[in-house]
C-alpha cells in the first residue's frame, strides 16, 4: 500500500520535532544525559591523542642538539654569495650617473657595519693566521670569534673610497661563504682556500687586471671552524674583496667567481656551490 505523501508543513513539524522534542526533551534524538556522556569521550579521546602527539615530539626533540646539525652528510662544499646584492646578481650602472649606483655603495656600507674595526676590537680577539682556531670545549659552551677588520680590505673597504670604486668605474665586488653551510667544516684541508674570477660570458679581455683583498683573495684558516649562531654569536664571516680596476666600459660581462683549494667542489649542477656568477657592464 502506497504510504500517501506528506505535506510540506508535515514534514517541516517532523523536522522541528527531530530538533527539540519537548515531550522527551531530546536534541536531535539525544537527550541531555547522552550528550553530555558522548562529549565526555570526545575531549577524552582528543586530550589523548593530543598528549600521544607530545610525547612523541618531546622525545623526537631530545635527539636533536640545537647547536650542530644532526645530518650533516652534504655539508663539505659551501655555497657562495655576494654583496651587492640589490636585484638579483646584477651590476650595471654608469660612473658619471650617481644615481645608477648609489643604491650598491649604500648596500656595501649596510652590510659592512658589523665590520668596522672599532666594533671588531671590542667584540673579538684577534687569532693565529695560517691555522684552524679549534675550541675544544663543551657543546653549549660559548665560543670567541676572529676579528676580521673591515681595512682589510683596502681599496674596496669604503674608507678611503667610500664610493668602493663605483664612482670610477672600478667598482668593487664582495665574496663570502655562506655560514650555515659551513658548520665545523675545515676548508681546504689545511690550505687556505682562495677566490678567482674570470669571464664566463663575454669579451675575456674586456675584464681587464683584477686585485683581491685581503691576501691575494684568501679566506685565512684562522676563522674556521664556524660553530654556529648559539654559540658562535659574534662570528664575522670572512670577505674576499674583488676590485675590477680597469673593466671595459660600456661592456656587457657574465662574470663567475669560484672558490679554490683541496675539496672545494665549483663545477656542479648548483650555480651557488663553490661559485657564484653575476653580470657586469659599467658605462661612462
Amino acid at each position: 500500500m502506497v504510504e500517501p505523501k506528506k505535506s510540506w508543513g508535515e514534514i517541516t513539524s517532523e523536522f522541528r520535532t527531530f530538533m527539540w522534542n519537548p515531550e522527551k526533551k531530546e536534541f536531535i534524538g539525544r537527550n541531555c544525559k547522552s550528550w553530555t556522556l558522548i562529549l565526555l569521550f570526545y575531549f577524552v579521546f582528543y586530550l589523548y591523542l593530543a598528549g600521544i602527539f607530545a610525547l612523541c615530539l618531546y622525545v623526537m626533540l631530545l635527539t636533536i642538539s640545537p647547536y650542530t646539525p644532526k645530518h650533516r652528510d652534504k655539508v663539505v662544499p659551501p655555497g657562495v654569495m655576494m654583496r651587492p646584492n640589490i636585484n638579483g646578481f646584477d651590476i650595471s650602472f654608469n660612473k658619471s650617473e650617481h644615481s645608477t649606483w648609489s643604491s650598491y655603495v649604500e648596500n656595501l656600507h649596510t652590510f659592512l657595519n658589523g665590520y668596522n674595526d672599532s666594533v671588531q676590537i671590542e667584540k673579538n680577539i684577534e687569532c693565529v693566521p695560517g691555522k684552524y682556531f679549534m675550541q675544544d670545549m663543551g657543546e653549549s659552551e660559548g665560543k670567541r670569534a676572529c676579528q676580521f677588520k673591515r681595512t682589510v680590505l683596502e681599496s674596496c673597504s669604503g674608507i678611503k673610497d667610500p664610493t668602493f670604486g663605483y664612482s670610477k668605474g672600478k667598482p668593487c665586488v664582495l665574496i663570502k661563504m655562506n655560514r650555515v653551510e659551513i658548520i665545523g667544516y675545515l676548508p681546504g684541508q689545511g690550505t687556505p682556500v682562495t677566490v678567482t674570477c674570470e669571464v664566463q660570458k663575454g669579451d675575456s679581455g674586456a675584464i681587464g687586471s683584477i686585485d683581491f683583498y685581503p691576501g691575494n683573495g684568501t679566506f685565512n684558516l684562522m676563522y674556521y671552524p664556524y660553530y654556529g649562531k648559539l654559540t658562535h654569536v659574534n662570528y664575522t664571516s670572512p670577505l674576499v674583496a674583488v676590485h675590477f680596476t680597469n673593466v671595459k666600459h660600456n661592456t656587457p660581462l657574465t662574470i663567475q667567481c669560484k672558490l679554490n683549494g683541496p675539496g672545494i667542489v665549483n663545477d656542479s649542477s648548483d650555480r651557488y656551490l663553490g661559485r657564484i656568477s653575476f653580470t657586469l657592464n659599467v658605462g661612462e
